[in-house]
């Protein structure tokens, strides 16, 4: 295993090495299995990355580097750069929500310095030739902060309020709403119309292709 890197520069040193290999190279390296598709392992790549550079988050509702105050996000791009889907930040909040604001809460805490490691992602391309990109540090600037403080504040007025089922996709300008589990048989309770407590599918936030193409365009001049 990888030791936990103690400063930011070992972490982006760590980002270098593994820069223009192949999942199946650094899957070798790591002794890791080698994942068929990603169909039914959703989150082997975010695992892969994790592992060799240190993180120990793991699923748990912190910072993959907590002690550097930084989240890890892979993203998957295509040959010119383009984003090819959206990024999943954290699980939501459905209830018990009183006392919550933008500033405390986890979706907050993981967007305020995220380490974005790209990773070829068109489907043409078979998985295990994928190469990943160079890694970068990030953090919102005042506009894309107020943009996700306010998505947050419309997307947790209508969930308080009961108007979860109605909430698509569409919502929100940058972040997005989104059904969150490994099957439709999996629910959690949320608040319903008349203040009922109704099951649901769990909810998690997802930051919209656009947001995050703007970011990549921005590191890479593109």
């Amino acid at each position: 295993m990888i030791s936990t890197p103690a400063s930011t520069s070992e972490l982006l040193t760590l980002c270098e090495n593994i820069a223009g290999h192949s999942l199946q190279e650094l899957a070798a390296l790591a002794g890791i299995k080698m994942a068929k598709d990603l169909r039914t392992n959703k989150g082997w790549i975010g695992q892969l990355i994790e592992w060799h550079l240190g993180a120990t988050a793991g699923s748990k509702p912190e910072q993959d580097f907590k002690h550097l105050g930084i989240e890890l996000k892979t993203i998957p791009i295509d040959q010119f750069g383009k984003v090819v889907e959206t990024t999943f930040v954290c699980s939501t909040p459905l209830l018990n929500t009183v006392g919550l604001t933008w500033e405390n809460s986890n979706i907050c805490n993981k967007l305020s310095q995220v380490l974005w490691v790209p990773v070829q992602g068109e489907r043409s391309v078979p998985l295990a030739q994928r190469i990943v990109g160079s890694g970068f540090l990030w953090s919102a600037s005042k506009q894309q902060a107020q943009q996700l403080k306010d998505d947050w504040h419309e997307l947790m007025d209508k969930i308080a309020l009961g108007e979860i089922e109605s909430i698509s996709a569409r919502d929100g300008e940058v972040l997005q709403l989104r059904p969150k589990a490994a099957n439709g048989r999996c629910l959690t309770e949320a608040y319903g119309k008349n203040g009922d407590i109704i099951k649901v599918r769990p909810r998690g936030f997802y930051l919209k292709k656009g947001f995050t193409q703007s970011i990549i365009n921005q590191q890479f001049d593109l």
